[in-house]
């Protein structure tokens, strides 16, 4: 494959199989009894930030992410998502200015691409290319990266990959254990659920010790999604993996290029609020327009994208290199694989066509109901 500078931002549609989780009678009625509290505790419409709050609680993985964190405990899920609502009023992570925080990725520290074979979108981190001094910029940085990988989840998929690279990374370089702390209370506490799994590549002796110092601080579910060294090629299509991960995937990155294909993608505006494929307002969603709600919900789910490939015009596209989106109304089943229809574009000649993804149920084990 010849290098590129294009992202990806939708699964491979011959390499997917997304998961959905699947709730049981009782799960059901726990996470509706949690999105019954979460409405009593809402800004009211009145505030500024009211329709952004909305906009979170109305995505449909919100309020099941956090009874799975709670271990369906009512009272601790509510005293989870209590604590969020009042974190993201005070962060507002929806509404972090691009150019706030883009500074930080002229290097490419953080890079958003690509997706694993569960359709779940994968951070590439690189410590090496550290070129900041700590500050609370920085995690914003962060937290305006999970965001997008969030706003680039398909229908069904409800956590990313972090895909941490050690390769040349020294001691200067490497995040201190205080910076970590603050990254991994940042995930456990508003970000529930949204680690998928976590990759450790690359790992010098000399960086051990990191690890070590971090593993207290980590809960055993989370410890549980860290991987050290595993076979990526099992994990992510080789069209979408890294050529020094043994893929065919030859990225080279372009700051503004990336910058600009990451924020057309997501549709964020230079205010850090939303606009729409007309260029229009993102309309305000309230109880009292469901129409906007509908839009919302649809911009999350992550539609078709289609993007230009760089180079020469007789550089041929790889055939790969298409934008997949699933039916948000397919109809999953406990246990079963359900061929779902999806539509790509085929960017070699501008047609479109219809591909199938798998999709998988995933059964909540009830052991955690206990």
């Amino acid at each position: 494959m010849a290098p590129t500078n294009q992202i990806f931002t939708s699964p491979l549609a011959s390499e997917t199989h997304i998961k959905p989780f699947v709730y049981d009678e009782e799960q059901q009625g726990l996470i509706n009894a949690l999105r019954e509290y979460a409405d009593t505790i809402l800004l009211p419409e009145s505030d500024p930030y009211y329709q952004w709050e909305l906009r979170w609680i109305n995505r449909p993985d919100t309020i099941p992410r956090y009874m799975r964190a709670a271990k369906w405990k009512l009272d601790d899920g509510k005293k989870r998502i209590k604590g969020t609502l009042e974190w993201r009023r005070e962060y507002k992570p929806d509404l972090i200015v691009p150019d706030e925080v883009k500074i930080e990725a002229e290097t490419g520290k953080i890079i958003i691409t690509g997706f694993d074979k569960d359709g779940r979108p994968v951070i590439h981190m690189r410590p090496d290319r550290e070129n900041t001094e700590s500050s609370p910029r920085q995690l914003r940085h962060l937290v305006w990266c999970l965001e997008r990988a969030k706003d680039l989840m398909p229908p069904g998929v409800e956590s990313c990959v972090i895909l941490i690279d050690y390769s040349r990374t020294t001691l200067r370089t490497n995040p201190s254990i205080s910076v970590a702390r603050k990254v991994i209370h940042l995930l456990q506490n508003h970000y529930v659920e949204t680690l998928g799994r976590g990759i450790v590549a690359n790992l010098p002796m000399l960086l051990n010790f990191f690890y070590k110092g971090i593993s207290p601080f980590l809960d055993p579910v989370t410890r549980d999604k860290i991987k050290f060294n595993p076979d990526l090629l099992e994990l992510i299509p080789k069209e979408q993996l890294f050529t020094e991960f043994g893929g065919e995937y030859e990225f080279e990155y372009d700051h503004e290029k990336y910058w600009e294909q990451i924020c057309r993608t997501c549709r964020i505006a230079p205010d850090g609020t939303r606009i729409q494929e007309d260029s229009t307002s993102t309309p305000t969603p309230t109880p009292t327009n469901p129409e906007a709600v509908a839009q919302l919900t649809d911009a999350l789910a992550r539609t078709e994208l289609e993007s230009e490939v760089e180079g020469p015009a007789t550089t041929p596209v790889p055939s790969h290199s298409r934008a997949v989106s699933t039916s948000e109304t397919m109809p999953w089943t406990s246990g079963s694989s359900t061929p779902a229809t999806v539509v790509s574009s085929d960017e070699s000649d501008g047609t479109k066509k219809q591909l199938d993804v798998f999709v998988e149920t995933t059964a909540v084990d009830e052991s955690v109901m206990s």
